[in-house]
């Protein structure tokens, strides 16, 4: 069995604490999700709408099969999801409807909310 070095192993985990929706909800998401960009709250350097079966792929693969641009895909969105977190918008559709299009969904009880996204435990799961 191939073996991670400790970053990509500590960026996996921070991943899956930070993508709390199992593999099949965000499925069943990605197909009812709004398809027009202006639906979201778009950052610069990443297409919500592409970006949502990407973040699929990645859950449904194991960890010793990561690619580069997989490991590359999981820092953006963990970085984008810690973001929008912490400039939350609760009251906004279009916030949540971004953060759940990438795999969170941000009314779960495990949701990070504010300076805990910088925090998501290591060893967390989701």
């Amino acid at each position: 069995m191939a073996q991670t070095d400790p970053e990509t192993a500590e960026l996996w985990e921070r991943f899956h604490a930070l993508v709390n929706m199992p593999s099949p909800d965000l499925r069943a998401w990605l197909g009812t999700a709004p398809t027009d960009p202006e639906a979201y709250r778009f950052d610069p350097d990443l297409d919500v709408v592409e970006a949502g079966p990407n973040v699929l792929q990645l859950l449904e693969k194991r960890r010793t099969d990561l690619t580069a641009a997989d490991t590359a895909l999981m820092r953006q969105v963990t970085d984008v999801i810690a973001a929008w977190l912490a400039d939350a918008h609760e009251d906004d559709d279009r916030w949540r409807h971004s953060l759940m299009s990438l795999g969170h969904d941000p009314l779960k009880p495990d949701s990070p909310r504010g300076d805990e996204t910088t925090a998501v435990p290591q060893g967390a799961t989701g």
